[in-house]
């Protein structure tokens, strides 16, 4: 989000909470929503792309909380009440395409015909009547919905797959395909978005999901604090905060969130601004020859990214806290940690959380379920290993999300055996306050360079490159 963005959405959010306390609060925080993810939406190249993958979000969304929802939520009048205003508010913003161009200024881009957003929410609707005469078979909904989701993301994190996307989106549109490019289809926010609702069916198919109406289901997804950086929250713990009672603010919250949202400011549009003119990137790898200096802009873009993404998490608590939602905290002070298992407990916590509980656990858990299990350093390898090719995955399915995440996974599986071998004796040796220092302080040193070692093929593009910095840093020219 932009520094105007931020202000603005921070601005109401306080303006709202002061005026009208309780009243309405769950209504301004689902049509805020609604209406943040039209307005953050870059302008593409692909004519109308801007204004309907926030529709497609919305669909997605709902189509998922219906698969998931009980009958008896199901059922519920306010339901349609609900999707009655969302649908109006989408459909306001259509209208806009009327409005002289200076004063479209929710969307990127001037929107597309209303015809085909009526269009889409007519199809949108026969698919729920559908979906509600078949209900009998919930479970393989359920499973088509991981799919789709898990499809979609794919569709938009390989290279490949996006480029077929883009030309297919221009033909449709009746576009030229002469620079047709993988960067012309972004879908802001699908991230976290898929995440959330692979949550949610996950959690549906173990029986832990709890009944929330289809505002509320919105709400969560797209809650706008929180929808381009997270955190990831949990469905069940965000409905607390959203069911309870809120009184408004008080001088302790708002000096708190205001404390916290200039805090996540001055991290991310002064130090990481700052940090990103010198830091790592395509361009000064390629120029910077000196050791000193590779280092120099290695350590530049380590700081920027922590400062960038710990600044965004800053704000969206502090905008979160001002209308009484707690959202979970994702940072804390990783690069302080002495070793690499408590860096990533650390680092994105929220990010890591999600994987360990809907991947590690339950693949660790399926492999001690052999009949044969492997051994546990094998079985460890394994699991580290995957997760952290995931949690690359998720940033995109290229060579340097790859490399990094290998290069994180095998450093977890090292210290793991590592810690296995030498812990007793560790432990023996630092028997003073001093040694117990030195201990911590070696470990900080050494998880902070492999930390931002690994930073090379996250900034970088070419693994070619990435390895001719890393040879620089060592003095290998």
């Amino acid at each position: 989000m932009a520094l105007e963005n931020i202000l603005i959405l921070a601005a109401a959010s306080l303006l709202w909470a002061a005026t009208f306390r309780n009243h309405g609060r769950t209504w301004f925080m689902l049509i805020a929503s609604v209406v943040v993810i039209f307005w953050l939406q870059p302008a593409l190249p692909i004519r109308g792309a801007d204004f309907f993958t926030p529709i497609a979000t919305l669909v997605l969304i709902v189509l998922t909380w219906f698969i998931t929802a009980d009958d008896a939520t199901r059922k519920q009048r306010k339901n349609i009440i609900i999707l009655t205003i969302v649908t109006g508010v989408v459909l306001l913003l259509n209208l806009t395409r009327f409005l002289p161009t200076d004063f479209q200024l929710l969307t990127a881009s001037r929107p597309p015909q209303l015809e085909t957003t009526l269009i889409i929410f007519l199809i949108t609707g026969l698919t729920l009547l559908a979906f509600s005469r078949l209900t009998r078979f919930s479970a393989s909904f359920l499973t088509f919905g991981l799919v789709l989701t898990i499809g979609l993301f794919l569709l938009i994190k390989i290279p490949a797959l996006s480029l077929w996307l883009a030309s297919f989106l221009r033909t449709l549109s009746g576009q030229s395909l002469t620079n047709v490019s993988i960067n012309d289809f972004r879908w802001l926010g699908f991230s976290y978005v898929a995440f959330r609702l692979i949550h949610t069916i996950r959690d549906k198919q173990s029986g832990r999901f709890p009944s929330v109406d289809v505002g509320e289901f919105i709400t969560y997804v797209i809650f706008f604090p929180a929808f381009t950086a997270g955190p990831i929250d949990r469905l069940e713990r965000f409905i607390k905060d959203l069911r309870a009672p809120f009184s408004g603010l008080n001088l302790e919250t708002f000096y708190s969130a205001g404390q916290r949202l200039l805090l996540g400011l001055f991290k991310k549009f002064v130090i990481a601004d700052a940090l990103a003119l010198i830091a790592l990137n395509d361009s000064n790898a390629t120029q910077v020859t000196s050791t000193f200096w590779m280092w120099v802009i290695v350590y530049a873009y380590a700081f920027q990214i922590y400062f960038d993404f710990s600044g965004y998490t800053d704000i969206a608590l502090a905008i979160a806290q001002l209308l009484g939602i707690k959202l979970p905290e994702n940072f804390a002070s990783p690069y302080l940690k002495p070793n690499l298992t408590q860096f990533w407990n650390n680092w994105h916590m929220t990010l890591t959380q999600w994987f360990r509980a809907y991947f590690f656990n339950p693949v660790t858990r399926w492999l001690r379920s052999w009949q044969k299990p492997m051994s546990i350093p094998m079985m460890i390898l394994l699991t580290q290993v995957a997760t952290m090719l995931l949690i690359g995955f998720w940033h995109g399915v290229t060579w340097n999300f790859t490399l990094w995440g290998l290069w994180h996974g095998l450093g977890l599986f090292i210290h793991n055996r590592w810690n296995d071998a030498t812990k007793a004796k560790a432990a023996a040796w630092a028997i003073t306050p001093a040694r117990q220092a030195a201990l911590n302080i070696s470990g900080i040193l050494l998880t902070f360079h492999f930390v931002a070692i690994g930073w090379i093929f996250f900034a970088l593009s070419s693994p070619v490159t990435s390895w001719q910095v890393i040879l620089r840093l060592f003095g290998v020219n």
